[in-house]
């Protein structure tokens, strides 16, 4: 959800660059697909305390500072908002104040007890300016500073009296040179530079100024100056943090030339499939997973996975569940993260439960890991972000190696979260012996494969661009899949409803006569996923009868089918072809049109591809 960026440390480049606020902002700048309802921030400078925020794009604050600035500074915190508590309102926005207008607090996640709190504080006569829960951490933060004369010791005794998921970044007008944050349950990092620190809800926030990072751990404070980053529990007791180092430099996070994150992010495919593959394999062909931290003898004796994941995570669970089932012959459920907890799942000592986030605080994800290893399941974290929340509360991670991903909507995620399922399921093939060493190694041959087959798909984009501007005005359209199909047609669906706000629905393409095919009616688009005919026939023949069934009943058929498979022809408006690839691979490659697609729609109809409405790229709230 939202954005958090702290600095502490000298005026960088003098005081003609805003010091510590231009690296806010530039920080921000990075973060705002994280939440973009409103943006602030706050400096210390001179002994004051001084906010400026503003509802809408952090563009309307840049604004707002160019007619009235801020002095320069070598103390800042700044805040891009995706609203839970309050509209998106200039009153609403971050930075709160205390009520002596000393200390300024920024926050993102829900303090579930703020309306206790808060009643007690009008019962004090605290007057409330805002809607948000936030105001609470200021006005009892004021109180607390005021009190105990130093501001790590109030951000601890009030973050001790507070309950939910948060993340806390105050300065005080009384603490010049400090920042002091907090975190529980919600993503914070660490930024060490030379002579300077800095925190971020991401190390997006500060990657243009240092890759070196400390990895905080829960219900932990650190108090940030130019020299130093004491880290504490909120009890007050010294605690240690993790530190890493960022494998990504700040030219990753930038546009590239490409007009939108999302179309350099679709283009980044064929890299994130090659990286995620890169050092996986050892001389002979084997497998080697260094990140897997659970012991052999458990994952053999495992009976049962579990994957729990949200949203485009979620598909790629469902995709590899076809892929571990064969391989391993283990059943593989899928379950959504938000859901898993409160069915009661039946967990056991020889359960593996596959956490995938991409950002690693999807707190649906985080409290599904957590009720796992309360059950005495094993948990392997499948993530891009290192030194987030789930890897770090997890038995063991498999990172992939994407780079970041800035556009709301997920692309190079889901391509990379397959291939690192699929090296998890061949992985348990080749333990428990249920693959040979060199079926292992043919798989592993086609994986290899993959960047080149997706960056054929990508030279033959122009035709999926054009065809989109042809139906950006279209008001439905149908996606079906069967196998790994399946999963793909429901991810191509839910990207033109992110990008493109149409109604799409994707479904598994035998499910069509039982009910869905009510929908079609003359001139409806309808995707329809077609499995190489090289794979199993009946299966092929089974999708290029649906393809008919909706196109006898005035659908226009979209088929995304295999170079060279001419069986579609007669059952298709237009055909969008792919390279022949084993079935298993086939959603690396089809997958990829469906996203052109809804980027394009997206752009023909004047939205905002990188930053959709109602949505922030990491949902760190249940």
């Amino acid at each position: 959800m939202c954005g958090i960026v702290g600095y502490a440390g000298p005026v960088p480049g003098g005081e003609a660059d805003g010091g510590g606020l231009a690296v806010v902002l530039e920080g921000l700048r990075r973060l705002e697909y994280r939440g973009y309802d409103s943006a602030g921030v706050a400096v210390v400078a001179d002994g004051q305390l001084l906010t400026a925020k503003r509802a809408g794009r952090l563009a309307r604050l840049v604004e707002a500072l160019e007619v009235a600035p801020l002095p320069a500074t070598a103390t800042a915190i700044g805040h891009t908002r995706w609203a839970t508590h309050g509209a998106p309102t200039d009153a609403n926005a971050h930075p709160h104040v205390s009520e002596d207008g000393r200390l300024a607090v920024i926050h993102n996640g829900i303090i579930e007890n703020y309306a206790v709190l808060k009643a007690e504080l009008q019962a004090q006569g605290v007057v409330f300016t805002s809607q948000t829960d936030t105001e609470v951490a200021a006005h009892l933060l004021g109180r607390a500073h005021a009190e105990l004369g130093d501001l790590g010791e109030a951000v601890r005794a009030v973050c001790r009296r507070l309950e939910g998921a948060f993340t806390i970044l105050a300065v005080s007008a009384d603490a010049p040179g400090t920042v002091v944050g907090a975190r529980r349950s919600s993503p914070l990092v660490v930024g060490v530079g030379d002579g300077a620190h800095y925190l971020g809800s991401d190390v997006a926030a500060f990657i243009a100024h240092t890759r070196d990072a400390l990895e905080l751990g829960q219900d932990q404070v650190v108090e940030i100056t130019a020299g130093a980053a004491v880290v504490t529990t909120f009890e007050g007791e010294p605690a240690l943090a993790r530190p890493f180092t960022v494998d990504w430099d700040a030219a990753a996070a930038e546009k590239g030339g490409h007009p939108w994150f999302m179309d350099k992010e679709i283009h980044e495919q064929p890299r994130a499939v090659a990286d995620t593959l890169l050092g996986r394999s050892d001389a002979s062909g084997a497998l080697v997973l260094d990140e897997m931290k659970i012991d052999e003898a458990v994952l053999r004796r495992a009976d049962k996975i579990i994957v729990v994941a949200c949203g485009t995570a979620a598909y790629a669970g469902h995709v590899a569940k076809y892929a571990v089932e064969h391989w391993c012959r283990i059943p593989v459920e899928v379950e959504l993260a938000h859901e898993f907890r409160y069915r009661d799942p039946i967990l056991t000592e020889r359960t593996l439960v596959v956490a995938i986030s991409q950002s690693g605080e999807t707190m649906d994800v985080v409290m599904a890991v957590r009720h796992a290893r309360e059950q005495g399941a094993k948990v392997l974290a499948v993530c891009n972000t290192q030194g987030s929340t789930i890897p770090r509360e997890s038995d063991a991670a498999l990172y992939t190696h994407a780079g970041p991903e800035v556009a709301v909507a997920s692309t190079k995620a889901f391509l990379s979260q397959i291939t690192a399922c699929y090296l998890l399921g061949l992985y348990l093939a080749q333990l428990r012996g249920n693959m040979f060493a060199d079926e292992v190694r043919e798989v592993l041959r086609h994986l290899q494969a993959m960047p080149d087959a997706v960056q054929t798909v990508l030279d033959r984009a122009e035709d999926v661009r054009k065809l989109a501007r042809e139906l950006a005005d279209s008001r439905s359209v149908l996606f079906l899949g069967r196998h790994v199909g399946y999963p793909v047609a429901l991810e191509g669906a839910l990207k033109l409803k992110e990008l493109a706000y149409l109604h799409a629905e994707g479904f598994a393409a035998g499910e069509l006569k039982h009910g869905p095919i009510a929908l079609v009616e003359e001139g409806q688009p309808v995707f329809v996923i077609v499995p190489s005919p090289h794979g199993r026939d009946s299966l092929h023949a089974k999708v290029v009868s649906n393809a008919q069934e909706v196109r006898a009943r005035g659908a226009r058929t979209i088929v995304i089918a295999e170079d060279g498979d001419d069986a579609v022809l007669g059952s298709a408006d237009v055909v969008l072809r792919v390279p022949r690839v084993p079935t298993l691979m086939a959603p690396l490659v089809t997958v990829v049109p469906l996203q052109v697609f809804a980027m394009e729609v997206a752009t023909a109809k004047g939205l905002d591809v990188d930053q959709p409405r109602n949505l922030a790229k990491s949902v760190t709230v249940e």
